[in-house]
């Protein structure tokens, strides 16, 4: 295997790492005092954990995250923003359920990452990191923030604004 794919693969998810740290801070923010904050204030910890993790590795493999597809992705979290999200003022239930659906595709990104480092053969994969634990962390991410999503498809679909169904799922 080439260094170089190695390095692109890296910096593409390093990129990656950015709008979905970006995402989570944000929906965190907005979500704050619900159910639905609790999760992401903890996942957001765990998402900025996993990109140290991630900025240690590229170290570890001597490569730079690059600067151009990092700010690329910062700016397009910041242009998804704009996407409407059926009323025209506040964060709405839809808003909310789309957002939960591109952070649960980057965090199931981010375990492809994890379980394909781990199946790298000598001397390509990189020493030193727990690729496993990282997988299986990324899977228990993704599992907790699909509740999220069933439930805010629930509110979002079944005109449940004060949250009941919401609570009735994540109860399950």
């Amino acid at each position: 295997m080439e260094h170089r794919f190695l390095e692109i693969y890296l910096a593409d998810h390093h990129a990656g790492s950015v709008a979905g740290f970006e995402l989570a801070k944000r929906m965190a923010r907005r979500n704050r005092g619900t159910p639905t904050g609790q999760a992401l204030d903890r996942l957001l910890g765990e998402i900025e954990a996993d990109r140290v993790t991630l900025e240690n590795l590229l170290a570890a493999v001597g490569v730079q995250p690059s600067f151009v597809k990092d700010r690329l992705a910062w700016t397009l979290e910041r242009l998804g923003r704009l996407k409407p999200n059926g009323q025209l003022r506040g964060y709405s239930p839809f808003g909310r359920l789309h957002e939960l659906e591109a952070l649960s595709l980057g965090v199931w990104g981010k375990r492809a990452l994890w379980v394909t480092l781990g199946k790298l053969r000598e001397p390509a994969r990189p020493h030193g990191f727990d690729f496993d634990a990282l997988a299986e962390r990324a899977a228990a991410q993704f599992r907790e923030l699909e509740e999220l999503r069933i439930a805010a498809a629930a509110q979002a679909f079944a005109g449940d604004p004060d949250g009941v169904l919401n609570r009735r799922i994540a109860s399950r």
